[in-house]
């Protein structure tokens, strides 16, 4: 059997099987973010997971039962509850649809498979700082702020602001759409309404005009 079927099949038996088969994990290496129940915001590094749970190295301890949502590279938003602890971090019981857990299955096996198949990087979501790293945000009363930006990728970015906007609220990024998702330290990260094409996203993020003169 090839690895990536050996891989896939693995983790469709810890969805389908019994609760200890459920909850094998594959090995990973994922950075990322995750909020805490008091809304402060911590990086942190998922070195195991499976479509049910992952565990997680992290900067701060968090309490059994306490519920966070995390940004993971390649993954996006996951939320779930404090199972344990583990040295350096703890490990999260995820909570997630049946349909959200096939996605996660399909992006594990990829990612459990990519050195030993050689398979590229996925771009999806890769985050980098824009050459023109300032944007403008308006927000639904018209107010508008100058803001920088800290890291962007196809599907958002995080932004350096005075406003803090609630989360949920829809507002303008140069030309673009986009809803606040969660609070930083110093600013606010947003979600684009429309995944971006790479070739015109800077442009867009800076409400550059594209159209050719004439």
């Amino acid at each position: 059997m090839a690895p990536a079927q050996a891989a896939k099949l693995s983790i469709s038996l810890a969805n389908k099987g019994t609760d200890r088969r459920r909850h094998q994990r594959v090995r990973v290496n994922i950075l990322g973010r995750f909020m805490l129940e008091n809304r402060q915001e911590y990086p942190c590094q998922v070195i195991n997971m499976s479509p049910g749970g992952m565990a997680m190295i992290t900067p701060v301890a968090g309490r059994v039962g306490e519920k966070i949502v995390a940004y993971l590279d390649h993954i996006g938003r996951v939320e779930g509850r404090i199972a344990r602890e583990i040295e350096g971090g703890f490990a999260v019981e995820l909570n997630a649809t049946p349909r959200r857990r096939d996605k996660l299955a399909s992006v594990l096996t990829w990612l459990a498979n990519r050195h030993e198949l050689n398979l590229p990087e996925d771009r999806r979501h890769e985050r980098f700082v824009p050459k023109n790293p300032v944007t403008r945000i308006v927000l639904p009363d018209g107010t508008a702020y100058m803001c920088r930006i800290l890291d962007v990728s196809l599907s958002g970015a995080a932004l350096s602001c005075p406003a803090r906007p609630p989360i949920g609220t829809e507002l303008g990024m140069g030309k673009m759409r986009a809803r606040v998702v969660r609070h930083l330290e110093d600013g606010i990260a947003v979600e684009f309404a429309v995944i971006q094409n790479r070739a015109l996203l800077e442009q867009h993020i800076s409400g550059e005009d594209t159209t050719p003169a004439g």
